[in-house]
Order: structure tokens, then C-alpha cells, then sequence
């Protein structure tokens, strides 16, 4: 498995720079002016420190923190805000748990046999005992499948929990890295292109992966809920016993040269690909097509109780010479337990001191 180095999130790991904050982007009128408002407090911690990052309704010009609210705005949204007071849009709306609806929503295909293809064989298993006789001390744990929920009724409303979150942000679904026109052409993805090098993903672990990828087309799910929280928004959490090593799923959107998004207000971009050349590095942008992965939140990395809710890491591979990104589990995660992983990889550059 890749090393944690090479994990970095675009937005989740460049924080204003000094001298550069919220207020100097294009919908700065949602910020607080230092002199027409600069009595302005928070509504909530009733500070008027860090003025940069105060939020004004507009509806009833009070100010909010972004990082007071709950759920925690990681950045300034896009058009009008309201504040929860006058937010008329409280009621989420759930999809339907009607199979007929969950099926054409995530596309599922009807069962087959093929996915048995995809499974480890005899031959297979074979090769791997034959390797680890004759080479213990270079043994290497190999990526998991998840174990899909068994009860029918069960992986409905897991799939129900997923299409209601994806609908609340306004996303399709899609298990892929979708290319879009206008946007970087697929032969831009080039692993070989990444300026410190990418670790190839084995054939083995290749193949676990499809298998998790056609086990989700024929309705096979990952034992995953995704749950709203008042102070963290919507959470993925654990519905069975997930292994260590065990593959949660990869993260995907659509595929982006990082120089068309350097204005974008998106707090959910992941780095896909880092070259010599800027003009050639990609970012992930689920903001309109994605999975589950836009979800899962990041952990508040500085405290120790912060730093101990990870359970998942994020890392990038080169995978038939493209590259991809992997969500996995880094220890043996509990039922109910809330998947976490860290936004910031080796850059420590996101502001994650007031996660909760």
C-alpha cells in the first residue's frame, strides 16, 4: 500500500495564505468589510475576532463564523446564504426506499456470474503460497474487499442513505473519474507524469479493486450509512465490521487541470496527479458527479483525541498507467463507528483546528 505522503487534497490542504483572505474573493460581499461592519460579531461565539472568516445572512445581515456553524462551512458558498434561522430549507428530503427507484438511480445491472471472474481463483492462491515460502521477510499485506451486507432490506436503505446525500449537494452518481468536455481530456491523467513518483498498484490488489467495482454495479454494497450530524453535516458511518487493509471505496469526480479551479470555492477537490509542469497537474472535483467519498469527513489533526479518530487513509496509485485514488481502512473499524481520515496528508496546510 502507498505511503501517506503522497496523499494531498487540494482545498482541504492549501489554506489562505497571509495577506490573502476569504473577503478577496469574487462573492466577498457575503464577508464582513472591515469598516461598514466592523462591529460585527458572531452570532454565535459573540466575537468580532478573525473578521475575515465572519459570514453575513443575507437575509438578516447577522454575522456567523464559518467555523461556529454546525455543520462547519469550510469555505464561502456560492451564491445567496442564509443562516440556519432563515435557512427555509431545514426538512431534508430522503429518497425514497422504493427498489425500483435506488436501482435506476446508482444504475445497477442485473446479477450475472461475471463477477465471479474477478475472484481470486485457485491458481491464484496457488502463486501466493508459493511466494510467501520462498520470501517471508518481504511479505506484503495485500487490500481487502469490502464485505457487502447480506440482508437485502439492509443495502437498500444504505444506497437510500447515499442517493439522499447526493441530491441534498445537488450530485450524480458516479463510481468512476468521469471527463467532461471543457475540462481535462483523459490522456492528461499520465501517472508517469507525477513529479515524486507514484507506487504501481499490484495485479492482486488491481483485481480486488474491479471486484469492488462489480460487486457495486450488481447491487453488491459496502456495509456504509451515510448519516446527517447538526455539527458535522452529512457523515458515512460503519454499518458492519470493516477489516483492516479492506478497501472503503475510491474517490471520484470529475477530472480538472488545478489551474482551471484555483478560484473555485470547493472545499472537496483532491489532487490526482502532481507534475513538474503546474499546467499539467489534476485535481478530483465532486461537486457534480461523485460517490460516496465526498462524505466521509476529516479528522481536527491538531490534537492527539483529533489524530485518534482516523481509520481511513487516503492514498494515490498508478493503476494501468493512470492515476486513481483510494479510500482504505488503516485499522479494524467498529459497527457504528464514523469513518475519518486526515484532509491534510503531509501538507498540514488546511485549517482543521475547529473540527469537531
Amino acid at each position: 500500500m502507498g505511503s501517506s505522503t503522497t496523499v494531498v487534497l487540494r482545498r482541504r490542504t492549501e489554506a489562505p495564505k497571509p495577506g490573502r483572505t476569504l473577503r478577496n474573493r469574487s462573492n466577498s460581499r457575503k464577508m464582513v468589510e472591515e469598516d461598514e461592519y466592523s462591529d460585527t460579531s458572531c452570532d454565535k461565539c459573540g466575537s468580532g475576532e478573525y473578521p475575515a472568516q465572519l459570514l453575513l445572512c443575507d437575509k438578516c445581515d447577522r454575522g456567523f463564523h464559518l467555523f461556529c456553524l454546525r455543520p462547519i462551512l469550510a469555505s464561502v458558498p456560492k451564491g445567496s446564504w442564509f443562516c440556519p434561522s432563515c435557512d427555509d430549507n431545514k426538512n431534508l428530503t430522503k429518497f425514497p426506499l422504493v427498489q425500483t427507484k435506488i436501482v435506476d438511480f446508482f444504475r445497477i445491472q442485473r446479477p450475472s456470474n461475471s463477477i465471479n471472474e474477478f475472484s481470486p481463483g485457485k491458481d491464484c492462491q496457488k502463486k501466493r503460497k508459493r511466494g510467501s515460502s520462498l520470501v517471508v521477510s518481504k511479505k506484503r499485506r495485500r487490500l481487502l474487499p469490502f464485505n457487502p451486507t447480506e440482508d437485502p432490506t439492509r443495502r437498500l436503505e444504505q444506497m437510500t442513505s447515499l442517493a439522499t446525500a447526493l441530491l441534498a449537494a445537488g450530485a450524480d452518481f458516479s463510481n468512476e473519474l468521469t471527463y467532461m468536455p471543457g475540462m481535462a481530456p483523459r490522456s492528461a491523467n499520465h501517472a508517469a507524469l507525477e513529479r515524486e513518483g507514484m507506487q504501481v498498484l499490484s495485479k492482486d490488489d488491481t483485481e480486488t479493486l474491479q471486484l469492488c467495482k462489480n460487486m457495486m454495479k450488481q447491487g453488491e454494497w459496502p456495509p456504509l450509512m451515510v448519516v446527517f450530524d447538526p455539527k458535522e453535516g452529512f457523515t458515512v458511518e460503519a454499518d458492519a465490521i470493516i477489516k483492516d487493509w479492506t478497501i472503503i471505496t475510491e474517490y471520484v469526480g470529475d477530472v480538472d487541470y488545478l489551474n482551471n479551479r484555483e478560484a473555485d470555492d470547493g472545499d472537496s477537490m483532491m489532487t490526482l496527479l502532481t507534475t513538474n509542469d503546474p499546467s499539467k497537474d489534476l485535481v478530483i472535483c465532486p461537486d457534480k458527479h461523485s460517490n460516496i467519498a465526498r462524505f466521509i469527513n476529516g479528522i481536527n489533526n491538531h490534537t492527539p483525541a483529533g489524530k485518534k479518530k482516523q481509520n481511513v487513509k487516503c492514498v494515490r496509485f498508478d493503476v494501468d498507467g493512470e492515476c486513481r485514488v483510494l479510500l482504505v481502512a488503516n485499522r479494524d473499524i467498529r459497527k457504528g463507528e464514523r469513518l475519518y481520515y486526515d484532509y491534510n496528508g503531509y501538507e498540514n496546510e488546511y485549517p482543521t483546528a475547529h473540527f469537531v
